[in-house]
């Protein structure tokens, strides 16, 4: 009998990757590759979805070359992708009408301003679970609409289709057979109703988007179709797809409530498992669908960090103070504290809790004595930061403590992240053996889709604890370095709109 994988394609915002499992959830083959990432203006972020397409593809035909694999060799494929990134393209030709709107992308935030003027936040955030703001794909569709040359004539004709790009990625994968997207990116769109899983009439009219570009919602778990022969020589199913960090929720076997995990990547995820029943925060989180299989729907409460790790990408890339992201570890270990230097990587507006599309980076607290090593240390330091910010709105919002706090993504295998990440929050980190959850997740709904693992216990027992990291800082010292960075966040608030 020839060996089974599931294959997961895994589309990030600054790669995209194809990562082959086994039953255990072991990494049998991996391939990579990073895209283009396009700045037509400042806060304006663009891919071109065809880079995507041919870059998803051809890291998949590397990761099966790689053990000589064949499509007989692939029980099903998974997809995760970047959320809210928005394409829109013609269902004949296929061809994009303008480049995907990213996530990070900042340029509808006066249209939210707008919609907010109108008083309609409340009815959004009941129906959607979300917050009115530039980041979900919503706005993003109605810009294309509005300036993509005849995209408006061509939506009404029924010319046109929209997706997530984990439904772009399952249209191409199809031959343009299949256009569905996953209740979890649905629930991104900020045009999905989280209650009655269907798209929002009410707020279509509002955004003047013709329903019939959207995709099929359907759960995240379910053979959606086959892969085109041609494509990977032979057809494969198609079997679950969600967004990233939904993702990362699952592989983590976080299938239980107030079960919680932070992911750091390009941005900073918090997730926490609400169960069967969405809970509404009070405190600037947000509502989304975790999960769907079957007829049932998991939740989830979501704090969201625009920029994490990517701050270390920009020390790298446009400051240069370290070669490379690896360094920053040893760089942050070279100095005592961060001499009082605050660094707020704001570039992009800030998200959770605080949502202001106008905040903008700064470095605070410079003086003489501060070097290369402080400012590094101060970025780390920040994704700490935020991601304690998020757990105290979290915790206050479920009404209880959380306890089990698992973590994933690149940057966590930085050793003095996760110390000072436990020290900030007073409680323990727990990093697993694989941090790449969000492939797994994906991979792991897949496969159940397909027969491959009967059931999440069957997944459950694939997690596998690497390391503890326990807190030893004092109450006192943990409460002045929060204050500061409270201080710093406050000072950069509005900044855009000054």
């Amino acid at each position: 009998m020839k060996k089974k994988y599931i294959m997961s394609l895994d589309q990030g915002t600054t790669s995209a990757r194809c990562v082959l499992y086994d039953r255990e959830g072991n990494q049998v083959s991996m391939a990579q590759k990073e895209f283009r990432q396009i700045y037509p203006k400042a806060g304006w972020v663009e891919h071109d979805p065809m880079e995507i397409w041919s870059t998803q593809i051809g890291v998949a035909q590397e990761a099966m070359l790689k053990i000589n694999a064949t499509c007989e060799n692939i029980e099903a494929i998974g997809i995760t992708n970047q959320r809210e990134t928005t394409v829109v393209w013609d269902r004949e030709t296929g061809e994009p009408v303008y480049n995907a709107i990213v996530w990070q992308c900042r340029r509808t935030a006066k249209l939210c301003d707008e919609l907010k003027k109108k008083g309609l936040e409340a009815k959004f955030r009941e129906k959607t679970g979300l917050l009115i703001d530039p980041y979900f794909s919503a706005t993003k569709l109605k810009w294309i609409l509005e300036n993509a040359e005849g995209a408006a004539e061509k939506s009404r004709e029924g010319r046109l289709l929209f997706g997530t790009v984990e439904t772009w990625l399952i249209w191409k994968l199809t031959g343009g057979r299949v256009h569905v997207t996953d209740y979890s990116n649905a629930s991104r769109t900020m045009m999905f109703n989280i209650k009655t899983l269907t798209w929002d009439e009410e707020i279509l009219r509002e955004l003047d988007i013709p329903a019939c570009m959207l995709p099929e919602p359907v759960p995240s778990s379910m053979i959606y179709g086959e892969s085109d022969p041609r494509i990977l020589g032979g057809p494969v199913k198609i079997g679950g797809a969600a967004g990233d960090q939904q993702a990362a929720l699952f592989g983590q076997a976080c299938f239980s409530f107030g079960e919680a995990k932070n992911t750091y990547g390009t941005g900073g995820f918090m997730l926490v498992n609400t169960g069967k029943e969405p809970v509404f925060s009070g405190n600037g989180l947000i509502t989304t669908i975790g999960w769907g299989i079957g007829d049932e729907v998991s939740y989830a409460l979501e704090g969201s960090v625009f920029i994490s790790g990517a701050a270390i990408q920009w020390l790298r890339d446009e400051v240069k103070i370290l070669d490379n992201a690896a360094l920053s570890e040893k760089m942050a270990r070279a100095v005592e504290d961060t001499a009082g230097v605050y660094f707020i990587p704001a570039f992009t507006g800030l998200g959770a809790p605080y949502w202001d599309p106008y905040a903008r980076g700064a470095i605070m607290g410079l003086t003489r004595g501060a070097n290369r090593n402080h400012i590094t240390r101060a970025a780390l330091e920040a994704m700490a930061y935020q991601t304690m910010d998020l757990m105290t709105a979290m915790s206050e919002d479920i009404g209880r403590t959380i306890k089990a706090f698992k973590v994933d993504g690149g940057a966590s295998v930085n050793d003095f992240l996760l110390e000072f990440q436990a020290d900030i929050m007073d409680m323990p980190v727990y990093r697993p053996e694989c941090i790449e959850t969000t492939s797994l997740g994906a991979a792991y709904l897949a496969g159940l889709a397909a027969g491959y693992w009967k059931d999440t216990e069957d997944i459950a027992s694939n997690w596998r604890l690497e390391k503890t990291f326990m807190p030893s800082m004092e109450k006192e010292r943990r409460e002045e370095l929060l204050k500061g960075w409270h201080e710093a966040v406050r000072r950069t608030l509005g900044w855009a709109n000054i």
